[in-house]
């Protein structure tokens, strides 16, 4: 049977503000390699360049900047290691739910919209996420960054899920933070929805988007627009 409608959600600062757990990991690892440890701000800054932008797309995002640097593949390995070891038994202290998600996901169960996570953490790592933080059970499907052979900005990270949804390209849209969630979107040919002061260091202007919001609240009104189209 086919969806009525499809929303693709991206989870670190489209659903959860994951910064602080994230900005944790980072230090704990590089206080055990012997590295300088960040501040949550210097973090954001690494990657905004002073702009209120949060720390990066992938799971061990700026952490894996400073990784760059080391030269030791093994050591670079071990410290991955220990970054992802960390962040999956710290993975819920401080991250929140962005303001308004839990009443939208309610929101569309009631309208029959069907709804996946696409996301570049790996996907062990978002499932964990999600069903500690309490939403795992409003989507149908998770798929993370190696779920398949490829991930955002592929558009084909976003039309597999839809197709394993049975749903239609044409009445789908994503809801993401970043050019990477809106590039991959723009190739699928699919509606942007763009949160302000995602994890990204692009400013909204150089974005692709299709509307801004700065949280979930009052965003029905936009969805049900696409449903009644």
């Amino acid at each position: 049977m086919t969806q009525k409608y499809t929303i693709l959600f991206d989870l670190d600062g489209t659903l959860v503000d994951t910064a602080p757990d994230l900005m944790k990991a980072h230090n704990y690892v590089m206080k055990k390699y012997g590295y300088k440890s960040k501040s949550t701000e210097e973090i954001r800054n690494l990657v905004g360049k002073g702009a209120s932008a949060l720390i990066g797309r992938s799971l061990w995002g700026n952490a894996k900047e400073e990784f760059a640097k080391i030269n030791n593949k093994k050591i670079k390995t071990e410290m991955v290691k220990d970054f992802i070891g960390y962040y999956g038994k710290n993975i819920l202290n401080e991250s929140t739910l962005i303001n308004g998600i839990k009443d939208f996901l309610k929101w569309c169960k009631e309208e029959k919209i069907s709804m996946a996570v696409c996301t570049n953490k790996q996907e062990h790592l978002a499932i964990n996420l999600l069903k500690k933080i309490g939403i795992y059970d409003y989507f149908e499907y998770v798929a993370g960054s190696n779920t398949f052979d490829y991930c955002k900005p592929d558009p084909r990270h976003i039309t597999n899920i839809i197709e394993i949804l049975n749903g239609d390209i044409k009445k789908s849209l994503m809801i993401g933070d970043s050019e990477t969630d809106a590039n991959a979107a723009k190739s699928a040919s699919i509606p942007m929805i763009l949160l302000e002061n995602g994890y990204t260091e692009r400013n909204t202007s150089e974005i692709y988007y299709n509307h801004l919001i700065k949280d979930f609240v009052g965003i029905e009104k936009i969805i049900s627009k696409y449903l009644n189209d």
